[in-house]
């Protein structure tokens, strides 16, 4: 038995493909802009670890800095002249071509007989912010600089010793 095909006329065939599912432009249009919200926060993101990245180099040269100062300082005799209480005395020094401020404070303390036994040594390097208004504005701040301290005491024997 041969099933009874009916022919579909034009303007049936037209109705059915207008109900078929599909993105109107609209739809489209909305999803693009949400794509390119997300892309923009995760573009902002990546600028913010590049940022830290480079402060954090920053920061590790400083501590170098700092070090090879606070050793210098060590490395000399108890009653050399470079170890003379100041209040603070700054120099400048680059390194892997960027400039850190330098700044050195000696206290004397714990003085017997009019001479110090103990001093203190405090070594703040700061890294010299970009004069190009780059990345490194605010490298000055607490984040930006290292500061370290140091005690040396003198070889001799204190008044009550026998």
């Amino acid at each position: 038995m041969l099933k009874n095909r009916s022919h579909h006329h034009p303007a049936e065939k037209l109705e059915q493909t207008s109900n078929e599912a599909g993105f109107s432009l609209m739809e489209t249009a909305i999803a693009l802009v949400l794509m390119t919200i997300v892309g923009l926060g995760a573009a902002s993101l990546f600028y913010y670890s590049v940022r830290n990245t480079s402060s954090t180099g920053d920061r590790i040269l400083a501590m170098s800095v700092a070090q090879q100062k606070l050793e210098q300082l060590r490395n000399v005799s108890f009653s050399d002249s470079t170890l003379a209480a100041t209040t603070g005395t700054t120099s400048t020094v680059t390194r892997s071509g960027r400039q850190y401020s330098v700044e050195t404070i000696i206290t004397d303390s714990n003085v017997v007989s009019g001479a110090a036994t103990l001093k203190t040594i405090t070594v703040r390097a700061t890294p010299v912010a970009d004069t190009s208004g780059g990345w490194a504005t605010n490298v000055s701040s607490y984040f930006g600089s290292v500061k370290l301290m140091a005690q040396r005491s003198a070889l001799t024997v204190g008044p009550n010793r026998n």
